[in-house]
């Protein structure tokens, strides 16, 4: 019998046992991997288990999440990756200890107004959605605790300059998205370990991340699969610690600004086609 075929009372007996186990173990981690949930509704009671510190919700069907999710004051880490989500509820960001929060592989197409709002967030994974600059929402960098941002497999073509007010970021994630330039402010990032830019639009790089410490051997930056300009692409031939050494040139200072005042007047690169993408799928 296929997982879709398996009538819900079913589903939710399967859910309700792990619920009914944790009740009784006071056991305070999840895990609903998996077990064909397509609503909250199949989790009865799951709310008024306040001891609950990580849920795993990753690999079902779920397409809304319940403002109640909120009740779990005690929540640290909150998992649903490869679900059906097209919207998140604003209550998610008023959470007081969620420190981990994974929406990737879901179909986000905007974020709450206030989404910034978390107090304690370090860890958040937006990556493979269809959102991009223009429906982040005004306090979105305002998450000064984040340590890492992934955004990548997005439709991002600009990333706003107060991503510079993330302090503590150590990890951007931004593979995959169709963008055409970094902000300079990137270079505030100065606890930046690693960077992903592969798979963009991306011709040039501010000189300011000479700046950060992406050499040192826990430092990872990936910058393959973007239309570089030529002194960069030689630079690259050679190895990440020249590309780094070449933008804190004079010679590359004058290219920058150059390309830019020429690039915002010219065609830009091709993006890449997202249509087959599973993220644009309509539920």
């Amino acid at each position: 019998m296929s997982q879709s075929c398996i009538p819900v009372s079913a589903k939710m007996s399967k859910a309700k046992k792990v619920l009914d186990e944790a009740r009784e173990t006071h056991n305070p981690e999840l895990d609903l991997v998996d077990k064909g949930l397509s609503s909250f509704e199949e989790l009865p009671g799951l709310f008024t288990m306040s001891n609950i510190t990580r849920l795993t919700l990753s690999h079902n069907k779920i397409s809304v999440i319940s403002p109640g999710i909120a009740n779990l004051l005690n929540l640290e880490i909150l998992n649903l990756s490869n679900n059906h989500l097209s919207e998140l509820p604003v209550s998610l960001s008023s959470m007081p200890k969620l420190r981990i929060l994974n929406v990737s592989i879901n179909r986000l197409n905007n974020l709450p107004r206030g989404f910034g709002a978390f107090p304690v967030l370090e860890v958040l994974d937006l990556s493979y959605n269809n959102l991009n600059e223009q429906v982040l929402p005004g306090n979105f960098f305002g998450m000064e605790t984040l340590r890492a941002l992934y955004l990548g497999d997005n439709d991002f073509e600009y990333i706003p300059k107060e991503v510079g007010q993330l302090k503590n970021l150590q990890i951007l994630g931004l593979r995959d998205n169709d963008l055409l330039e970094l902000p300079r402010e990137v270079g505030d990032l100065v606890r930046l370990r690693e960077l992903h830019i592969q798979n963009n639009r991306l011709q040039v790089l501010p000189p300011e991340i000479a700046q950060l410490d992406l050499l040192s051997n826990k430092s990872v930056m990936k910058m393959e699969e973007n239309p570089w300009v030529n002194p960069i692409a030689e630079q690259y031939l050679l190895g990440i610690s020249h590309v780094i050494d070449y933008l804190k040139t004079e010679t590359y200072k004058i290219i920058y600004n150059r390309h830019l005042q020429a690039g915002r007047s010219g065609p830009p690169p091709p993006k890449a086609d997202k249509s087959k993408k599973a993220s644009r799928i309509r539920a």
